[in-house]
This record gives structure tokens, C-alpha cells and sequence, in this order.
């Protein structure tokens, strides 16, 4: 309806107007009448919140309860107050105070105060009781399960059972209902604290009414204590019935976490799912019908309901299976299915020995996938590579303790771990040697020794970094995909990538694709800065780069430089250190030379070159690293494709960054020179 939509649409004016009045109760005498309008409203909202919650088959359907129920009892406190300050001032609380200490308990105060008491113990002691500890063991279940939930959703998200927005959408649902519970618990102290509160008040009122009665208005003990009590007994009735059912339905949507339907639903199906009980009760309550002393038609009455319903839900009795045959063949369009599965190629995959099931397995305590999942996002941040889900299995043809990577299929990395060990790297020159099984760090290549658990205090103190296997098979597929990752842009994710650009930066996508450039040619551009660790993330640049330039060049070596060109800072801006300067290496000019004079005549280098350029730039990088992390290597833009080529087997690690792209306003911190001099590297 249009004024149920315009309701709906100015609600926030309508929550602030409703406290405003909550705190003019506190403060501002109310007429009766705007009092019993209160109390019916309070009535009314207590059971349209007890009866939505039998109608939600999950807590967070209504995530706003604890809001409600905080809500519910400060109009409670507020009508308390309002009945205190019109039953002392004027005896007269309204009608429904009046009705309630009249119709409800028939006019007598012993009746209504033990009316009261029955109801506030039921409040205070069952309900109130239950529902606090039911809101105090979920949230502490539910944040104790949340770690758990969380590593569930990055196993399947690994797996590829689910995608990233499914995955998000799922981190958000466990997000909510601990939030949920958390506030349940701590709104069912307000109702706790509301039923104390219900009594002490009603306390004051007699105290105070009667009081009021015999000193202020001359009356006799009996006349104050029907006048006064009667309306104090009525006005705590009209406002712990409200607070009951409020209290109820706090319990009822606590024990909505499995539900798979509304509650009536659930509780017919599963009431009725069995005649066996319902039969078996309908016996014993005829059975007590027939004791002497029982009222015989009440019981006879029940027994024979429950024998009419256990006759009506009973089943036939299950006929006995046949033993199961052999499964029947699958189908030819089964067959022809799995025949694809197994032609398909991962795009990335880590196989495990027999051994190592338990570093995956998160039953028994494994967190690889976890692991995969975090250089998953570090790689999208880092590089804006987003690659596929890594598909981890294990391998009967590996050794218990190996394990290995492959893309598209072929084998790109193995090494061997021990499970149950710690991996100790040798992270300083002069460290001490350790006892344990002597190994490499699989990642880095970095000396390093196998230990126990026990040796951990020692190996750190000399200089060691201790890390667990799965972190050394994680760190490991990290380096992989940073050294690899080119290989797993595939023409479909640059197709994604595109389609997602288009949506902010629609001009520069069509001015490019397909007009300049096809897909193809997008990706093997893409492709070449990933390869030499440059990050894509600044898609814009790229393609208007490509955009301007695609026009009139058409060379895959060129575009890639004039995309570096127009990248600047973001080419080395990760390599920079804690001073924000940029660790160089340069390259001898007479080196320099001689590479160029190879590139121009369209010759091979010179084997000897090659070889002592190699052991040059080796050494002047191992001294280069000595004091700083990510050195660089400095060199023209004419030569700088082919020195990144010459050096990417045996260095792939070092950047290599020509003059031209540098930052007029970078600093420089020089290490080195890489010098050729007599045939020999120095």
C-alpha cells in the first residue's frame, strides 16, 4: 500500500520519533489516555515480535531483533515511569490499568499480587534465565567457530566449489551472525535487568500509593490499599505480560539455527514424523484415565486424540529391500563426460605425497590451503594477476615427502619437506651450523637445515629463520607464480579483465579493442611486463599507452617498452627501501657497447661474453645484496631487452631498468658497477 511504502521509506524519521517520546515519558507528564494508546501499542509490538519469530527459519532473517528488544524495554522503563507518576499523582492509570487490575484478577489485590508473582518468576527465573544463557553459549560458540567457518570457505574457494563473490557473500554471513549473537547477549541483560526493574517499581508503587493514600488524602489502610494497590498491581501486570511474550520470542529465534522451515511447519513434521510415540502415549494416558480418583473424561478424551492422530500418520510397514546389485554402467554420455575431465589440464596444481595429506587436510590440523588462498590475494594486489584456483590433490607416484608444481601440466618445481619438522634458514653468513638434516630452502635456494620443535629457541637465537612446512611449500608456490604467473593470463581472464575495466573506463577499452588490437595481442603484452615482474594493476595506463601507440607499432618488444616508459614509478616503486631509494647496479659502459654492437648486427653474443656477463652481474648482485634487499641493475634503453634476456636464467630475480624510465626525482643508491676487463669478470 502507498502509505505502507512511504512508512517504510521515511523510517529513520520515524525510529528518532519514537525515542523522542520514549524520553518524554521519562521527563513529561502523560494524559491517561496517551498512556493506555502506549500500553495497547506495547501489547500489539510484543506480539507481532513473538509471532515473527516463528516465521523465520534463520536468526539473521531478523538481524534486528537485539535493536527490538533494547528498544522494547526502554518503552517498558518509559511506561513504568509514566504509570508511577499517574498512579501517585492522580490514582487513576487509564483504562487498561484499570481493566487489568479488574477484569484480569477480579478486583482483589492478594489475587493480583500473587498473579504478579507467578508471572514475574516465570519472567525472572525460566524465561529470562533461559533465553540469557542460550544468547551467552551461541555467541560464545559461534565466535569459537568463526576461524573454523572462515577456513571452510577458503578450502572450497581453493577448491573452486565457489567463486569469489560467493565466497565474500559467505565471509559476510559468518560476519553477521556473530555480530548477531554477540548482540543477543548482551541485549538479554537489559531483559534481565527489565524484570527486576518490573518488580522493584511495582514495589514502590504499593509502598508509595499507600503512603500517598493515608497521609496526602486522609484515607483508611483498606480504602489506600484498594485504591492504590489495585492500580499498581494492574500496572505491573500490563507490563510484564508484554515483557513475557518479548522474552519468549528472545528464546524462540535462539533456537532457530537449524531450522529448515517456519516453526510450525518444523514442529508438525517432526511431531508427527513417527506414530510410534504418538501410539505409546495415547496408551499411558488412557491407562491413567482408569485410576481412581482421575477425572476419567479428560484423560479417555486425550488418549483418544493421540490414538486417532498415531493412526493417521502411521506408515505401511517398509517391505524389505532387495540386496543391491552391481551399479549399472555409466551411460555413453557419462563416459564421454569423464573422458573430458580427465583431458582437461589444470592451469596450476600442487601435488603432495602420501605423507604430506596432513599438511592439506584441515581436519588434522592443515592450513596449506589457507596458505594458497593468502598468496592467492597477494598476488592480486601485488601484480593485479588474478590467477585460477590452485587445485591441490595428492600424487601416489611422488615419494611420501615430496611434492611438486605444475602448470598447464608440466612439472615446473619439487622439492622435498619433512612433515613433522621445522625449516631453519640460514639468514646470516657467520650463523653457527645446526644439527639436523642438511637441505636448501626450496624457494630462494638459501642454505638451510631440517630440526624439531625443541631446537626452535636455539636456531632463532643464532640467527635462523624458523618457519613450518606449510609455509615453506606456500613461500615456494608464492616465488613460483611471481617468476611463472605470465603463463597463467590466459586470453579468457585478459577477455575478463577488459570486460571489467569496460564498466569504468568504457572509452579506452573500445578505442583499443578490437579497432588497435585484438585480445590476443592485449595478452601477449601483458604477458611480457608480468614476466619481468612489472605489475599490471594500472590497467588504464597500459592500454591507453597501447591505445596511442598500437597505431604505428606493431613490434611486441616495443609496445612493452613504451608501456614500461609510460608506467614510471610503478615499475620499481616495491623495490624501493625504508629511505624510499632505489638500489642500482650499473652496467660498464664498454659492456654496454659490446652488447650493442651484437643486438645491431643481429648476431648472437659471443658464448665467452655471455658467460663472463653472467658471472659479473652474479657477483656484483650477490655484493649488491649484501646491503640491500632488491637491487636493480641500471643500463640504456637500447640494450636493456637484451641484457633482461641474457640474464633470466641465472638471475631472475634482478629487475632490470633502463635510464629512461627512471624518475627525475628518484634516489639513487649506487652499489656497483658490472665490469668485464682482460676476459674476466671483476
Amino acid at each position: 500500500m502507498t502509505w505502507v511504502r512511504r512508512l517504510s521509506q521515511s523510517s529513520d524519521f520515524a525510529i528518532a520519533g519514537v525515542l523522542l517520546l520514549m524520553t518524554a515519558m521519562l521527563i513529561v507528564p502523560l494524559p491517561p489516555l496517551m498512556v493506555d494508546v502506549l500500553l495497547i501499542a506495547n501489547v500489539a509490538f510484543a506480539m507481532v515480535t513473538l509471532l515473527m519469530t516463528t516465521y523465520v527459519t534463520d536468526p539473521l532473517q531478523f538481524s534486528v531483533f537485539p535493536s527490538l528488544l533494547l528498544a522494547s524495554t526502554l518503552l517498558r522503563l518509559g511506561l513504568n515511569v509514566s504509570l508511577a507518576r499517574l498512579i501517585l499523582t492522580q490514582g487513576n492509570a487509564g483504562a487498561m490499568v484499570a481493566a487489568f487490575g479488574g477484569l484480569v484478577v477480579g478486583g482483589n489485590v492478594i489475587i493480583g499480587l500473587v498473579v504478579f508473582a507467578i508471572l514475574l518468576i516465570i519472567q525472572f527465573l525460566v524465561i529470562t534465565n533461559g533465553a540469557g544463557r542460550m544468547a551467552e553459549v551461541a555467541a560464545r560458540f559461534t565466535l569459537d567457530a568463526m576461524p573454523g567457518k572462515q577456513m571452510s570457505i577458503d578450502a572450497e574457494l581453493n577448491a573452486g566449489a565457489i567463486n569469489e563473490e560467493q565466497a565474500r557473500e559467505r565471509r559476510r554471513q559468518v560476519e553477521r551472525q556473530a555480530d548477531f549473537f554477540g548482540a543477543m547477549d548482551g541485549a538479554s541483560k537489559f531483559v534481565r535487568g527489565d524484570a527486576i526493574a518490573g518488580l522493584l517499581i511495582t514495589v514502590v508503587n504499593l509502598l508509595g500509593g499507600f503512603g500517598v493514600g493515608m497521609v496526602l488524602r486522609g484515607m483508611s489502610p483498606g480504602e489506600a490499599m484498594q485504591t492504590f494497590a489495585l492500580q499498581a498491581v494492574g500496572a505491573g501486570l500490563v507490563i510484564q505480560i508484554p515483557a513475557l511474550l518479548i522474552s519468549a520470542a528472545s528464546g524462540l529465534i535462539l533456537t532457530r539455527t537449524a531450522a529448515t522451515a517456519h516453526l510450525g511447519a518444523d514442529m508438525m513434521k517432526q511431531l508427527l514424523a513417527r506414530w510410534e510415540p504418538l501410539a505409546a502415549a495415547a496408551a499411558i494416558v488412557g491407562i491413567l484415565g482408569l485410576f481412581p480418583g482421575l477425572p476419567k473424561l479428560p484423560f479417555l478424551l486425550g488418549a483418544g486424540i493421540l490414538g486417532t492422530v498415531a493412526w493417521a500418520v502411521r506408515a505401511p510397514a517398509p517391505q524389505k529391500e532387495a540386496a543391491p546389485g552391481p551399479p549399472p554402467p555409466p551411460s555413453a554420455a557419462q563416459q564421454t563426460e569423464q573422458m573430458h575431465a580427465l583431458a582437461e589440464v589444470d592451469a596450476i596444481s600442487v601435488e603432495v605425497g602420501y605423507g604430506l595429506i596432513g599438511l592439506v587436510e584441515v581436519s588434522q590440523g592443515g592450513d596449506l590451503l589457507d596458505r594458497i588462498v593468502m598468496i592467492r590475494r597477494q598476488t592480486a594486489q601485488n601484480l593485479g594477476l588474478i590467477i585460477p584456483p590452485v587445485r591441490v590433490r595428492d600424487n601416489p607416484h611422488l615419494s611420501s615427502r615430496d611434492y611438486r608444481v605444475t602448470i598447464r601440466g608440466a612439472e615446473v618445481a619439487r622439492a622435498e619437506i619433512i612433515p613433522t619438522g621445522l625449516l631453519a634458514i640460514k639468514s646470516a653468513a657467520d650463523a653457527p651450523p645446526l644439527p639436523g638434516v642438511l637441505t636448501t630452502d626450496p624457494a630462494f635456494g638459501a642454505p638451510a637445515v631440517w630440526i624439531s620443535e625443541a631446537e626452535r629457541p636455539i636456531a632463532q637465537m643464532a640467527g635462523y629463520q624458523v618457519v613450518e612446512p606449510t609455509v615453506v611449500i606456500a613461500t615456494h608456490l608464492g616465488e613460483i607464480v611471481r617468476r611463472h604467473g605470465w603463463r597463467l593470463l590466459s586470453r579468457q581472464e585478459v577477455q575478463g579483465m577488459l570486460d571489467r575495466l569496460k564498466e569504468r573506463h568504457k572509452a579506452v577499452v573500445e578505442e583499443l579493442v578490437p579497432g588497435i588490437m585484438s585480445v590476443g595481442d592485449v595478452q601477449k603484452i601483458l604477458q611480457a611486463t608480468l614476466r619481468e615482474g612489472v605489475p599490471i594493476k594500472d590497467l588504464v595506463t597500459i592500454l591507453e599507452t597501447l591505445a596511442d601507440c598500437g597505431r604505428t607499432v606493431k613490434e611486441v618488444d616495443k609496445l612493452v617498452e613504451a608501456v614500461r616508459r609510460a608506467m614510471g614509478r610503478n615499475l620499481y616503486q616495491h623495490l624501493l627501501d625504508e629511505q624510499h631509494r632505489l638500489a642500482v647496479m650499473t652496467l660498464d659502459a664498454a659492456v654496454e657497447q659490446r652488447i650493442l654492437d651484437a643486438a645491431q648486427a643481429a648476431r648472437p653474443i659471443d658464448m665467452d661474453l655471455l658467460r663472463q656477463l653472467q658471472a659479473a652481474t652474479q657477483k656484483a648482485w650477490e655484493q649488491a645484496t649484501a646491503a640491500a634487499a632488491s637491487p636493480v641493475l641500471l643500463c640504456s634503453s637500447v640494450v636493456r631487452p637484451a641484457m633482461r634476456q641474457l640474464l633470466e636464467s641465472t638471475l631472475p630475480n634482478l629487475a632490470v631498468v633502463a635510464y629512461e624510465e627512471l624518475d627525475p626525482a628518484v634516489n639513487l643508491h649506487r652499489l656497483g658497477t658490472v665490469e668485464i676487463h682482460a676476459g674476466k669478470a671483476v
